[in-house]
Protein backbone atom coordinates (compact mmCIF):
# COMPACT_ATOMS: atom_id res chain seq x y z
CA UNK A 1 0.00 0.00 0.00
CA UNK A 2 2.93 2.27 0.91
CA UNK A 3 4.38 1.68 -2.41
CA UNK A 4 0.86 2.24 -4.35
CA UNK A 5 0.67 5.43 -2.66
CA UNK A 6 3.69 7.13 -3.40
CA UNK A 7 3.31 5.95 -6.76
CA UNK A 8 0.19 7.93 -7.35
CA UNK A 9 1.61 11.18 -5.65
CA UNK A 10 4.91 10.40 -8.15
CA UNK A 11 1.73 10.64 -11.49
CA UNK A 12 -0.14 13.27 -10.13
CA UNK A 13 3.24 15.68 -9.75
CA UNK A 14 4.40 15.03 -13.28
CA UNK A 15 0.63 15.88 -14.69
CA UNK A 16 1.04 19.10 -12.89
CA UNK A 17 4.42 19.62 -14.12
CA UNK A 18 3.83 19.41 -17.85
CA UNK A 19 1.41 22.17 -19.70
CA UNK A 20 0.72 20.61 -22.49
CA UNK A 21 -0.35 17.53 -20.51
CA UNK A 22 -4.28 16.59 -20.71
CA UNK A 23 -6.16 16.58 -17.27
CA UNK A 24 -5.46 14.01 -15.81
CA UNK A 25 -8.57 11.74 -15.08
CA UNK A 26 -9.97 10.72 -12.04
CA UNK A 27 -8.96 7.68 -10.80
CA UNK A 28 -11.79 4.68 -10.01
CA UNK A 29 -11.91 4.78 -6.71
CA UNK A 30 -11.06 0.94 -6.46
CA UNK A 31 -8.79 1.08 -9.49
CA UNK A 32 -4.53 2.14 -9.08
CA UNK A 33 -3.46 4.95 -10.79
CA UNK A 34 -1.42 4.20 -13.80
CA UNK A 35 2.13 4.07 -13.13
CA UNK A 36 4.18 6.98 -15.36
CA UNK A 37 6.86 5.43 -17.50
CA UNK A 38 10.25 6.20 -16.89
CA UNK A 39 10.93 9.49 -18.75
CA UNK A 40 12.06 13.09 -18.74
CA UNK A 41 10.83 14.83 -15.54
CA UNK A 42 9.54 11.71 -14.18
CA UNK A 43 9.82 11.65 -10.42
CA UNK A 44 13.49 10.21 -8.84
CA UNK A 45 13.88 6.13 -9.01
CA UNK A 46 12.60 4.92 -5.36
CA UNK A 47 16.06 3.41 -3.53
CA UNK A 48 15.55 0.36 -1.79
CA UNK A 49 15.14 0.19 1.81
CA UNK A 50 19.03 -0.73 2.85
CA UNK A 51 19.34 -4.33 4.76
CA UNK A 52 19.58 -4.71 8.47
CA UNK A 53 23.34 -5.27 9.44
CA UNK A 54 24.32 -8.78 10.44
CA UNK A 55 24.19 -9.51 13.98
CA UNK A 56 27.50 -9.40 15.81
CA UNK A 57 29.25 -12.78 16.63
CA UNK A 58 28.68 -14.17 19.69
CA UNK A 59 30.97 -13.62 22.33
CA UNK A 60 33.52 -15.75 23.23
CA UNK A 61 35.93 -16.77 26.07
CA UNK A 62 39.22 -18.41 26.78
CA UNK A 63 41.04 -19.58 29.87
CA UNK A 64 44.29 -18.58 31.29
CA UNK A 65 46.04 -20.81 34.37
CA UNK A 66 48.99 -19.55 36.12
CA UNK A 67 51.20 -21.22 38.92
CA UNK A 68 54.25 -20.07 40.41
CA UNK A 69 57.79 -20.83 40.81
CA UNK A 70 58.80 -24.26 38.86
CA UNK A 71 62.50 -24.94 41.12
CA UNK A 72 64.80 -27.61 41.19
CA UNK A 73 66.44 -28.45 45.08
CA UNK A 74 68.82 -30.92 45.00
CA UNK A 75 66.74 -33.21 47.16
CA UNK A 76 63.79 -33.26 44.48
CA UNK A 77 65.76 -35.23 41.86
CA UNK A 78 66.59 -38.99 43.30
CA UNK A 79 62.92 -39.51 43.49
CA UNK A 80 62.58 -38.56 40.04
CA UNK A 81 65.44 -40.84 38.91
CA UNK A 82 65.41 -44.35 37.15
CA UNK A 83 69.08 -45.84 37.41
CA UNK A 84 67.64 -48.60 35.07
CA UNK A 85 66.98 -46.31 32.05
CA UNK A 86 69.09 -43.42 33.66
CA UNK A 87 66.53 -41.02 33.01
CA UNK A 88 64.28 -38.81 34.99
CA UNK A 89 60.19 -38.45 34.82
CA UNK A 90 58.88 -35.31 36.86
CA UNK A 91 55.72 -35.78 35.87
CA UNK A 92 54.14 -37.41 39.52
CA UNK A 93 54.92 -32.95 40.54
CA UNK A 94 52.33 -32.00 38.29
CA UNK A 95 50.10 -35.34 37.66
CA UNK A 96 47.15 -34.27 40.40
CA UNK A 97 46.68 -31.02 38.87
CA UNK A 98 47.11 -31.40 35.14
CA UNK A 99 43.66 -32.05 34.21
CA UNK A 100 43.04 -28.07 35.30
CA UNK A 101 46.35 -27.37 33.36
CA UNK A 102 44.98 -29.15 30.05
CA UNK A 103 41.45 -27.94 30.45
CA UNK A 104 42.92 -24.10 30.11
CA UNK A 105 43.64 -22.38 26.86
CA UNK A 106 46.60 -20.95 27.89
CA UNK A 107 49.09 -22.51 31.47
CA UNK A 108 51.96 -20.48 32.16
CA UNK A 109 54.71 -21.17 34.80
CA UNK A 110 57.66 -19.13 36.28
CA UNK A 111 60.56 -21.55 35.88
CA UNK A 112 63.13 -20.24 38.54
CA UNK A 113 66.09 -22.57 36.93
CA UNK A 114 67.48 -23.47 33.63
CA UNK A 115 67.57 -25.60 32.08
CA UNK A 116 70.97 -25.66 30.20
CA UNK A 117 71.78 -29.21 29.52
CA UNK A 118 72.06 -32.41 31.67
CA UNK A 119 76.14 -32.56 30.73
CA UNK A 120 76.23 -29.39 33.11
CA UNK A 121 74.93 -31.35 35.81
CA UNK A 122 72.60 -30.52 38.77
CA UNK A 123 74.21 -28.12 41.41
CA UNK A 124 70.59 -26.91 43.07
CA UNK A 125 70.90 -23.70 44.84
CA UNK A 126 72.08 -20.74 44.28
CA UNK A 127 73.04 -21.87 41.26
CA UNK A 128 69.99 -23.94 39.53
CA UNK A 129 70.64 -26.44 36.29
CA UNK A 130 66.92 -28.91 35.62
CA UNK A 131 67.13 -31.72 33.80
CA UNK A 132 65.84 -31.34 30.52
CA UNK A 133 63.18 -34.13 31.79
CA UNK A 134 61.75 -30.86 33.52
CA UNK A 135 60.63 -29.60 30.18
CA UNK A 136 59.05 -32.49 29.12
CA UNK A 137 57.37 -32.62 31.97
CA UNK A 138 56.17 -29.17 31.82
CA UNK A 139 55.02 -30.04 28.10
CA UNK A 140 53.17 -33.03 29.15
CA UNK A 141 51.09 -31.14 31.65
CA UNK A 142 49.92 -28.35 29.75
CA UNK A 143 52.00 -26.01 29.90
CA UNK A 144 52.62 -24.17 26.71
CA UNK A 145 54.21 -20.07 27.74
CA UNK A 146 57.41 -19.69 30.68
CA UNK A 147 58.00 -17.03 32.17
CA UNK A 148 62.12 -16.92 32.47
CA UNK A 149 62.81 -13.30 33.64
CA UNK A 150 63.96 -14.23 37.43
CA UNK A 151 66.86 -13.81 39.66
CA UNK A 152 68.15 -17.17 38.52
CA UNK A 153 68.14 -17.00 34.48
CA UNK A 154 71.72 -16.37 34.66
CA UNK A 155 72.76 -19.26 36.85
CA UNK A 156 74.70 -20.66 33.86
CA UNK A 157 75.47 -18.07 32.21
CA UNK A 158 74.51 -16.47 28.31
CA UNK A 159 75.24 -19.72 27.25
CA UNK A 160 72.72 -21.70 29.95
CA UNK A 161 70.40 -19.18 29.34
CA UNK A 162 70.12 -19.63 25.57
CA UNK A 163 70.10 -23.30 25.88
CA UNK A 164 66.99 -23.14 28.42
CA UNK A 165 65.77 -21.26 25.64
CA UNK A 166 65.92 -23.93 22.64
CA UNK A 167 65.12 -26.70 24.90
CA UNK A 168 61.85 -24.78 25.70
CA UNK A 169 61.26 -24.43 21.74
CA UNK A 170 62.04 -27.39 20.77
CA UNK A 171 59.07 -28.61 22.54
CA UNK A 172 56.52 -26.12 21.59
CA UNK A 173 56.28 -24.26 24.54
CA UNK A 174 57.19 -20.03 24.43
CA UNK A 175 59.31 -18.43 26.81
CA UNK A 176 59.30 -14.77 27.42
CA UNK A 177 61.15 -12.52 29.55
CA UNK A 178 65.10 -13.53 28.37
CA UNK A 179 66.44 -13.67 24.87
CA UNK A 180 69.41 -15.21 22.72
CA UNK A 181 69.05 -12.13 20.16
CA UNK A 182 67.65 -8.51 19.77
CA UNK A 183 65.15 -9.97 17.33
CA UNK A 184 64.08 -12.31 19.99
CA UNK A 185 64.08 -9.14 22.71
CA UNK A 186 62.18 -7.42 20.34
CA UNK A 187 59.59 -10.27 19.08
CA UNK A 188 56.20 -9.52 20.94
CA UNK A 189 54.76 -13.40 22.37
CA UNK A 190 51.00 -13.00 21.23
CA UNK A 191 49.66 -16.63 21.74
CA UNK A 192 45.93 -17.23 20.10
CA UNK A 193 43.22 -19.31 21.62
CA UNK A 194 39.64 -19.73 20.67
CA UNK A 195 39.30 -16.24 19.03
CA UNK A 196 41.04 -14.40 22.25
CA UNK A 197 44.66 -13.37 21.94
CA UNK A 198 46.85 -12.85 24.79
CA UNK A 199 50.23 -11.47 24.48
CA UNK A 200 52.71 -12.22 27.56
CA UNK A 201 56.04 -10.25 28.82
CA UNK A 202 57.78 -10.95 31.85
CA UNK A 203 60.87 -8.81 33.56
CA UNK A 204 62.65 -9.11 36.84
CA UNK A 205 64.39 -6.83 39.55
CA UNK A 206 67.79 -8.48 39.03
CA UNK A 207 70.17 -11.71 38.53
CA UNK A 208 71.35 -12.50 41.60
CA UNK A 209 74.17 -9.98 41.01
CA UNK A 210 75.47 -11.81 38.27
CA UNK A 211 76.08 -9.22 35.50
CA UNK A 212 74.44 -9.64 31.87
CA UNK A 213 76.39 -9.43 29.19
CA UNK A 214 77.71 -5.99 27.82
CA UNK A 215 77.30 -6.95 24.58
CA UNK A 216 74.05 -8.54 25.13
CA UNK A 217 71.85 -6.13 27.11
CA UNK A 218 69.04 -8.14 25.46
CA UNK A 219 69.51 -11.11 27.25
CA UNK A 220 67.30 -10.80 30.33
CA UNK A 221 64.36 -8.10 30.61
CA UNK A 222 64.60 -5.97 33.85
CA UNK A 223 61.67 -4.34 35.53
CA UNK A 224 61.71 -0.28 34.04
CA UNK A 225 58.79 1.68 34.12
CA UNK A 226 58.87 3.52 30.64
CA UNK A 227 59.84 -0.20 28.92
CA UNK A 228 56.79 -1.83 30.66
CA UNK A 229 54.65 0.84 29.62
CA UNK A 230 56.00 0.97 25.83
CA UNK A 231 55.57 -2.88 25.33
CA UNK A 232 52.54 -3.16 26.65
CA UNK A 233 51.67 -0.16 23.64
CA UNK A 234 53.30 -2.39 21.44
CA UNK A 235 51.38 -5.08 22.06
CA UNK A 236 48.05 -3.18 22.06
CA UNK A 237 49.05 -2.30 18.71
CA UNK A 238 49.73 -5.42 17.35
CA UNK A 239 46.38 -6.56 17.97
CA UNK A 240 46.47 -8.52 21.51
CA UNK A 241 43.07 -8.11 23.02
CA UNK A 242 44.39 -8.99 26.37
CA UNK A 243 47.50 -8.32 27.98
CA UNK A 244 49.28 -10.40 30.97
CA UNK A 245 52.66 -9.19 32.93
CA UNK A 246 54.62 -11.43 35.11
CA UNK A 247 56.10 -9.12 37.78
CA UNK A 248 59.62 -10.86 39.15
CA UNK A 249 59.20 -8.98 42.52
CA UNK A 250 58.76 -8.14 46.21
CA UNK A 251 60.58 -9.42 49.11
CA UNK A 252 61.14 -12.94 49.78
CA UNK A 253 58.90 -14.70 52.29
CA UNK A 254 56.85 -12.01 52.89
CA UNK A 255 53.61 -12.85 52.85
CA UNK A 256 51.61 -9.21 51.89
CA UNK A 257 52.93 -6.93 48.98
CA UNK A 258 55.13 -3.99 49.63
CA UNK A 259 54.42 -1.03 48.41
CA UNK A 260 56.88 -1.24 45.65
CA UNK A 261 55.02 -4.19 44.13
CA UNK A 262 52.00 -2.07 44.95
CA UNK A 263 53.01 0.50 42.68
CA UNK A 264 54.32 -1.62 39.54
CA UNK A 265 51.65 -3.46 39.28
CA UNK A 266 49.33 -0.93 39.43
CA UNK A 267 51.57 1.19 37.40
CA UNK A 268 51.36 -2.08 34.46
CA UNK A 269 47.49 -1.85 34.71
CA UNK A 270 46.82 2.01 34.41
CA UNK A 271 49.29 1.30 31.67
CA UNK A 272 47.15 -1.23 29.58
CA UNK A 273 47.64 -4.40 30.76
CA UNK A 274 44.81 -6.92 31.99
CA UNK A 275 46.73 -9.17 34.32
CA UNK A 276 50.11 -8.93 36.34
CA UNK A 277 51.28 -12.36 37.44
CA UNK A 278 53.67 -12.01 40.58
CA UNK A 279 56.68 -14.38 41.63
CA UNK A 280 59.98 -14.07 43.67
CA UNK A 281 58.81 -14.27 47.75
CA UNK A 282 57.84 -18.22 47.91
CA UNK A 283 54.87 -17.33 49.74
CA UNK A 284 51.47 -16.72 48.34
CA UNK A 285 50.73 -13.07 48.25
CA UNK A 286 46.96 -11.87 47.97
CA UNK A 287 45.39 -10.87 44.88
CA UNK A 288 43.49 -7.94 44.16
CA UNK A 289 40.95 -6.25 41.19
CA UNK A 290 42.50 -2.91 40.40
CA UNK A 291 39.76 -0.60 38.65
CA UNK A 292 41.04 2.00 36.12
CA UNK A 293 39.49 5.11 35.03
CA UNK A 294 40.09 6.45 31.77
CA UNK A 295 39.50 10.29 30.60
CA UNK A 296 36.30 9.39 28.69
CA UNK A 297 34.49 8.23 31.24
CA UNK A 298 34.90 4.71 30.63
CA UNK A 299 36.77 2.12 33.21
CA UNK A 300 38.45 -0.97 33.14
CA UNK A 301 39.41 -3.91 35.63
CA UNK A 302 42.57 -5.67 35.82
CA UNK A 303 43.60 -8.53 38.10
CA UNK A 304 47.06 -8.11 40.08
CA UNK A 305 48.06 -11.73 41.93
CA UNK A 306 51.11 -10.25 43.68
CA UNK A 307 52.94 -13.81 44.37
CA UNK A 308 51.77 -16.86 43.45
CA UNK A 309 54.15 -18.52 45.89
CA UNK A 310 55.98 -21.93 45.36
CA UNK A 311 54.20 -24.25 42.97
CA UNK A 312 56.47 -26.83 43.54
CA UNK A 313 60.35 -26.75 45.57
CA UNK A 314 62.32 -28.15 48.43
CA UNK A 315 61.30 -25.03 50.81
CA UNK A 316 59.13 -26.28 53.51
CA UNK A 317 57.76 -24.28 56.81
CA UNK A 318 56.60 -20.56 57.09
CA UNK A 319 54.00 -21.34 54.49
CA UNK A 320 56.67 -21.79 51.52
CA UNK A 321 55.18 -25.10 51.24
CA UNK A 322 51.71 -23.53 49.93
CA UNK A 323 51.18 -22.01 46.74
CA UNK A 324 48.28 -20.95 44.27
CA UNK A 325 47.07 -21.61 40.68
CA UNK A 326 45.10 -18.69 39.56
CA UNK A 327 42.22 -18.97 36.96
CA UNK A 328 41.22 -16.00 34.76
CA UNK A 329 38.30 -16.06 32.53
CA UNK A 330 38.61 -13.40 29.46
CA UNK A 331 35.71 -12.53 27.42
CA UNK A 332 35.49 -11.02 24.01
CA UNK A 333 32.30 -9.24 23.21
CA UNK A 334 31.86 -7.56 19.60
CA UNK A 335 30.11 -4.45 18.86
CA UNK A 336 27.64 -3.62 16.33
CA UNK A 337 30.90 -1.64 14.35
CA UNK A 338 32.87 -4.86 14.88
CA UNK A 339 35.18 -3.47 17.20
CA UNK A 340 35.49 -6.00 19.96
CA UNK A 341 36.10 -5.42 23.83
CA UNK A 342 38.16 -7.84 25.82
CA UNK A 343 37.14 -7.71 29.56
CA UNK A 344 38.04 -10.37 32.75
CA UNK A 345 34.68 -12.64 33.36
CA UNK A 346 35.44 -14.41 35.86
CA UNK A 347 38.83 -15.16 38.28
CA UNK A 348 39.60 -17.75 40.83
CA UNK A 349 42.68 -18.84 43.02
CA UNK A 350 43.28 -22.31 43.82
CA UNK A 351 45.76 -22.69 46.88
CA UNK A 352 48.08 -25.87 46.41
CA UNK A 353 50.45 -27.62 48.61
CA UNK A 354 53.13 -29.38 47.88
CA UNK A 355 53.54 -32.59 49.35
CA UNK A 356 56.63 -34.67 50.20
CA UNK A 357 56.56 -38.02 50.65
CA UNK A 358 58.38 -41.12 50.52
CA UNK A 359 57.33 -44.19 48.24
CA UNK A 360 59.02 -47.46 47.14
CA UNK A 361 61.88 -46.36 49.46
CA UNK A 362 62.19 -42.94 47.56
CA UNK A 363 61.31 -38.93 48.29
CA UNK A 364 58.87 -37.76 45.99
CA UNK A 365 57.41 -34.66 45.34
CA UNK A 366 53.35 -33.92 44.42
CA UNK A 367 51.63 -30.66 44.41
CA UNK A 368 48.00 -30.81 45.59
CA UNK A 369 44.37 -28.59 45.48
CA UNK A 370 43.74 -27.74 48.63
CA UNK A 371 40.31 -27.62 47.65
CA UNK A 372 40.05 -31.02 46.95
CA UNK A 373 41.55 -32.10 50.13
CA UNK A 374 38.23 -33.24 52.43
CA UNK A 375 38.47 -35.27 55.87
CA UNK A 376 36.63 -38.20 54.06
CA UNK A 377 38.89 -37.80 51.07
CA UNK A 378 39.90 -41.65 49.64
CA UNK A 379 43.74 -40.49 49.21
CA UNK A 380 46.25 -43.26 50.73
CA UNK A 381 49.28 -41.14 51.23
CA UNK A 382 47.10 -38.77 53.30
CA UNK A 383 46.36 -39.73 56.97
CA UNK A 384 43.57 -38.63 59.08
CA UNK A 385 45.55 -36.12 60.63
CA UNK A 386 47.20 -34.33 57.61
CA UNK A 387 43.48 -34.94 56.06
CA UNK A 388 42.13 -32.35 59.03
CA UNK A 389 45.16 -30.53 58.51
CA UNK A 390 44.85 -29.42 55.50
CA UNK A 391 40.93 -29.04 55.46
CA UNK A 392 42.24 -26.16 58.00
CA UNK A 393 44.88 -24.67 55.82
CA UNK A 394 42.21 -24.78 52.75
CA UNK A 395 39.99 -22.25 54.79
CA UNK A 396 43.11 -20.19 55.84
CA UNK A 397 44.71 -19.82 52.37
CA UNK A 398 41.64 -19.40 50.93
CA UNK A 399 40.89 -16.25 52.84
CA UNK A 400 44.12 -14.88 52.40
CA UNK A 401 44.39 -15.41 49.09
CA UNK A 402 40.94 -13.21 48.60
CA UNK A 403 41.51 -10.52 51.28
CA UNK A 404 42.06 -7.57 49.21
CA UNK A 405 39.71 -8.79 46.26
CA UNK A 406 36.67 -7.29 48.18
CA UNK A 407 38.25 -3.48 48.24
CA UNK A 408 39.45 -2.92 44.14
CA UNK A 409 41.56 -0.27 44.26
CA UNK A 410 41.97 2.48 41.70
CA UNK A 411 43.50 4.58 39.84
CA UNK A 412 43.83 7.24 36.13
CA UNK A 413 44.39 5.57 32.90
CA UNK A 414 47.46 7.98 31.68
CA UNK A 415 45.93 10.61 29.10
CA UNK A 416 47.66 10.21 25.74
CA UNK A 417 50.00 13.21 24.31
CA UNK A 418 48.70 14.91 21.42
CA UNK A 419 51.31 14.93 18.67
Amino acid sequence: MRLAALLAAASLFFAAGCESAAPAKPAPEQEQAPVAESGAGDAPALEPEPAEPPPPPPPVEATLVAIGDVMMHKPMLPGAYDKETDTYDFSGFFAPLREVFEEADWAVANLETPIAGDDRGFPGYPMFNAPVALADALVGAGFDVVSTANNHSLDQGFKGLAATLRTLRERGVVPVGTAETQEEADALAIVGKNGVAGAFLSYTYGTNGIPIPKDKPFAVNLIDDARIAADIQRARSAGADFVSVSLHFGNEYQREPNDEQRRLARLAIESGADLVIGHHPHVVQPYERYRVDHPDGTSREGIIMYSLGNFVSNQFGDYKEYGAVLKVTFRKTYQADGAAVTTVAEVDAIPTWVHKYVDGGKTRYRVLSLDEVTLESGDPLLTPRMRSTLVAKSEEMNSHLDKLAAAAGTGQAPVAEKE
